[in-house]
């Protein structure tokens, strides 16, 4: 904004050069598909020996976990391409569509889970082998229990929602597992029959809260939600440092899209200032952003101080915390309430 013949507006953004190899994360996504093999074959055998649709049901999520695994890997190799000139800002949303493809599988398969269920609920049958096939399942529960661990501390550490997703999935299963082995294993020592099959649909549905949760997420993602609260403060605090009676910061926004984050942040600096001079305290401010949020990736939007029209910007924003500044020109102030600048009425007031 600013006047024609005013200090130039100048964009500058900070870079992610310093972010880490994410096409490195393709070892976690191979680690998912292998322990989803192995989980199938285990679970499959468990279900041939006892007979139990409870162990059926366990079993048809691994499958699902392996198409999510698949994905998965897929995806991220997708999410680490660098920007090109069709995706200017990078590919990292393609993990929003792998947990959307995984929580659309999840139903599926909890649909599949709940008619067999039913089925078996209307025509109950014995279980067989009941202790080799426990065994089998426990043991393949496990092997998903230390994935899902990897999986979800990988998420957290390279901010990637396709691991994280998968790994929650993983927990899920094992979670699952544990009530389909209590109820297999209370029917043999009740002798009740439709036991079985109650307990998988308890499963079936337990999988369709968790496919609801992991499309949402992946909905929320692709609606450009801001920055948690406690991150916008802290990014917000160390603008607010460099804030003083010739330099004021206001309209910060916030975004995330995967494992990248955004913000662009608009600084107001004395119109007479020459242009090297506003860009020395731009390039510092990407510094220590830098330092800071390695991660994210800034735009500064330079303008005159003095310009009522530097103000009048976006109709919500994170609030930058600022020492009061002295009156510069043109009855406005600098600081305003010594937030984010003056308001909008003031400003028109003035």
């Amino acid at each position: 904004m600013g006047p024609p013949g005013a200090t130039p507006i100048l964009a500058h953004v900070t870079s992610d050069a310093h972010a880490p190899d994410r096409s490195r994360l393709t070892r976690f996504a191979w680690l998912s598909v292998a322990a989803a093999l192995l989980t199938i074959g285990l679970k499959s055998g468990a279900y041939l020996l006892t007979g139990s649709v409870g162990l059926l049901s366990d079993a048809a999520e691994s499958v699902v976990n392996l198409v999510a695994a698949v994905v998965a890997l897929y995806v991220l190799r997708v999410a680490a391409r660098p920007a090109d000139d069709h995706h200017q800002f990078g590919h990292a949303k393609a993990e929003y569509f792998s947990a959307a493809v995984e929580g659309g599988m999840i139903v599926l398969a909890a649909a599949f889970i709940i008619y067999t269920a039913v089925q078996r609920l209307l025509d109950p049958q014995g279980l067989e082998n009941v202790g080799i096939g426990l065994g089998v399942s426990v043991f393949a529960s496990a092997i998903n229990g230390v994935v899902a661990v990897v999986l979800m501390r990988a998420g957290r550490r390279y901010r990637s929602l396709t691991l994280t997703a998968d790994g929650k999935h993983l927990l899920t299963d094992v979670w699952t597992s544990a009530g389909v082995v209590l109820g297999v294993l209370l029917v043999a020592v009740t002798g009740w029959e439709r036991l079985d099959p109650i307990v998988a649909i308890l499963v079936g549905i337990n999988i369709i809260v968790t496919g609801y949760r992991l499309l949402m997420a992946s909905t929320l993602g692709l609606m450009d939600s801001a920055w948690p609260e406690g991150e916008k403060a802290d990014f917000a605090a160390m603008l607010g440092r460099f804030a003083g009676e010739t330099v004021r910061f206001h309209a910060l926004r916030t975004r995330e899209a995967g494992h990248q984050k955004f913000a662009e942040v608009h600084m107001l600096v004395p119109g007479e200032w020459s242009v090297r001079r506003g860009h020395d305290v731009v390039e510092d401010v990407e510094e220590e952003s830098r330092r800071l949020f390695p991660d994210v990736q800034l735009t500064v939007h330079l303008e005159p101080l003095e310009d009522p029209r530097a103000y009048d910007d976006f109709p919500t924003e994170v609030t930058i915390h600022q020492p009061v500044a002295a009156t510069i020109d043109e009855g406005v102030t600098a600081a305003g309430d010594a937030e984010s600048g003056p308001s909008r009425q003031d400003r028109r007031r003035g």
